[in-house]
């Protein structure tokens, strides 16, 4: 369930581009949103990204927003002469909200996106995402930034490689993060088999292939060797033969892996 929100969805449209950078448009009270770009080209691929200004005070959602929230969602489909556009999303804050494990960000932050395109591209997005006080407010906001590589943006260029540099890297040691991920015994929970040292508990996020059904916050037993993750919908036997995606910190920074599902040891 969501914390008390407001049926109104706000919405705001286009307006023209300033260079590597959309105007800002606001979102909802003290929150404001823009498009930003690199300007700078190689082997075809560019970066750009959504650059969101939220108070501290506010907060709005991950891709997945945890057992509570609004999902953030970037729609670029409208977009001209631009292909295979992929969201990086740097590793969220995980905070509780009226007994709700959620996953969020705060204050300033960008989400910066891979694509190709070529010259006279146009980069459009609809987004809709969730911002959060004591109320939540669904918001959605339209932006089109033409692309041009003529002269870089040094400025963009520095904004969304700091960016670049939270969002979870690919696991690659030898060994996976986990020995195995089986069914409970009460076929509502998910149990993850020795855990890589280096892994926080606190940190885990666990994704399922239906992102509807929630993967709640990791119970570890005594010695930890063994985690269990409660699932707030589906049963775990529906997973076997599935990966669950696995995002957490280490030492090292954050990471991600994908863990397949085995059946339950009889």
């Amino acid at each position: 369930m969501l914390r008390a929100s407001l049926i109104a969805i706000v919405t705001f449209a286009a307006v023209p581009a300033l260079a590597a950078a959309t105007p800002w448009q606001d979102i909802a009270p003290g929150a404001r949103a823009r498009l930003i770009s690199t300007d700078a080209m190689t082997n075809g691929t560019t970066l750009a990204g959504l650059e969101l200004d939220l108070p501290q005070t506010s907060n709005t959602y991950w891709r997945v927003p945890g057992e509570g929230g609004i999902p953030t969602q970037i729609d670029f489909s409208a977009s001209q002469g631009v292909s295979a556009p992929v969201v990086a999303w740097p590793f969220p804050g995980i905070e509780t909200q009226n007994g709700l494990r959620e996953y969020v960000y705060r204050g300033p932050v960008v989400l910066p996106v891979t694509l190709k395109a070529g010259e006279g591209a146009t980069l459009d997005a609809s987004v809709t995402l969730g911002v959060c006080s004591d109320i939540c407010v669904p918001a959605r906001a339209q932006f089109s930034l033409p692309l041009s590589f003529a002269k870089p943006d040094a400025a963009q260029s520095i904004r969304l490689t700091q960016a670049l540099a939270d969002v979870p890297a690919t696991w690659s040691k030898t060994t996976p993060p986990f020995a195995s991920a089986a069914p409970g015994s009460d076929d509502r929970s998910l149990v993850l088999k020795h855990p890589d040292p280096a892994l926080s508990a606190d940190s885990l996020i666990a994704e399922g292939p239906d992102p509807a059904i929630p993967l709640g916050a990791p119970q570890k037993s005594p010695d930890g060797a063994l985690w269990t993750l409660h699932l707030e919908g589906g049963t775990a036997e529906g997973l076997v033969g599935h990966s669950i995606l696995l995002t957490f910190e280490t030492v090292d920074g954050p990471f991600t892996a994908a863990i397949p599902v085995s059946p339950a040891a009889n």
